[in-house]
């Protein structure tokens, strides 16, 4: 049986109506596009590591999965769901690719302020976001979509294809040179700083869209007459896996685990505040990875105790141990800088200000590629 013989247009309608209003433009993309198409395999969480599912298995279960508002991921560490043997468990490494939840996709272009001729470059994936994008436009051939891996470029080729739709699907280094000039550039992997190649292929008034890695932020900026860019950091949170050269994420801060798992600090004391997981709390993660980026995070419970730590690969750790939900956690230190410390100067902002000066914030991008986010006294450069 065919992939598009299956009876999946009522889950697809089922999604778009969920996503958008009926009148919104990219109702009818996510309503006839089958993302089932381009996900037949992906990896799900569970509590002994990711565990592969096909849809071949049970083909109604994919249908509602696949055109459901989630997140799927397809890669784990170097290994696709598609290369994966029957029942395997990925027991390490992070996700490096995914579909990404279809109404963040559309959130995405929205904010693109997309027109019915704008030529549009994307970053594929799955190449589900581009086959939306594909059905919005007059024409699939105003769409470019590039992937740093050859696999996802030719998968997404062919399952582009059977959807019958053909845009221009490159092998390319999104933070590189950029195969052409475009009205629109709409990146769903994180980059920072922005890359200077996008300035360059940039029409003028051209616009682009992307999050900040290591953080929950969009960043909108439209180009300017003098080769640079201004925007502002978009008001809803987002975040998007880290652009990457090779087959997987470096780990720069494993050697310091070792230190941090269960060694005594170097200072010692007693938080003032509630033991915080920063990955639970969009703004305050992302102010510390303004501030300091590059950390890496871990969280563990045991029963009723609550670890999370706090790794740099300068050498920096913090393990924080509450044993009570709102009890003050017990704080170690070491390496050059205290990280736990930083990031209570940023809950004491949020605390005195009632907000940090994130969402809003303008954007200044330089023609050589600065980054500048500022809102009132208060600014970060990248």
């Amino acid at each position: 049986m065919g992939l598009l013989s299956l009876d999946w247009e009522p889950h697809a309608r089922r999604l778009a109506d969920e996503v958008t209003r009926p009148e919104s433009r990219w109702h009818q993309p996510l309503a006839t596009t089958p993302r089932h198409l381009f996900v037949p395999r992906w990896w799900e969480s569970t509590d002994t590591g990711w565990t592969l599912r096909a849809g071949s298995a049970d083909r109604e279960a994919w249908l509602r999965t696949a055109h459901s508002n989630q997140t799927l991921v397809t890669r784990v560490a170097a290994l696709h769901a598609d290369h994966a043997p029957p029942d395997a468990v990925a027991t390490e490494g992070l996700p490096t690719s995914s579909s990404t939840l279809p109404g963040l996709v559309v959130t995405m272009y929205r904010h693109a302020m997309i027109s019915d001729d704008s030529s549009v470059l994307v970053t594929t994936g799955t190449g589900y976001g581009t086959a939306l994008l594909c059905r919005r436009l007059a024409s699939d051939q105003l769409v470019t979509s590039v992937d740093v891996d050859p696999y996802l470029v030719d998968a997404a080729t062919e399952r582009l294809g059977e959807a019958g739709l053909h845009p221009r699907l490159l092998v390319c280094d999104i933070t590189g040179a950029l195969p052409g000039q475009y009205d629109r550039i709409v990146s769903t992997v994180s980059v920072r700083p922005v890359p200077v190649s996008w300035l360059a292929s940039l029409r003028p008034g051209g616009r682009l869209v992307t999050t900040i890695a290591g953080t929950g932020l969009i960043l909108t900026a439209d180009k300017t007459e003098d080769g640079g860019a201004r925007g502002r950091i978009e008001p809803d949170p987002a975040g998007f896996m880290r652009t990457r050269q090779g087959d997987d994420y470096d780990s720069p801060a494993s050697d310091v685990w070792e230190k941090a798992r269960d060694q005594e600090g170097e200072e010692v004391e007693t938080c003032r505040y509630p033991l915080l997981n920063p990955t639970d709390s969009w703004g305050v993660m992302s102010m510390l990875a303004l501030t300091v980026p590059g950390i890496d995070y871990r969280y563990r419970e045991d029963g009723d105790t609550r670890t999370v730590w706090l790794l740099h690969p300068d050498g920096s750790w913090a393990r924080a141990t509450a044993t009570e939900f709102l009890g003050s956690p017990t704080v170690h230190q070491g390496g050059p800088r205290r990280l736990w410390r930083e990031m209570q100067r940023i809950r004491n902002w949020l605390n005195r200000q009632g907000e940090l000066p994130l969402y809003g914030a303008r954007v200044t991008i330089t023609p050589d590629g600065e980054t500048t986010l500022s809102r009132g006294a208060w600014s970060a450069t990248l």
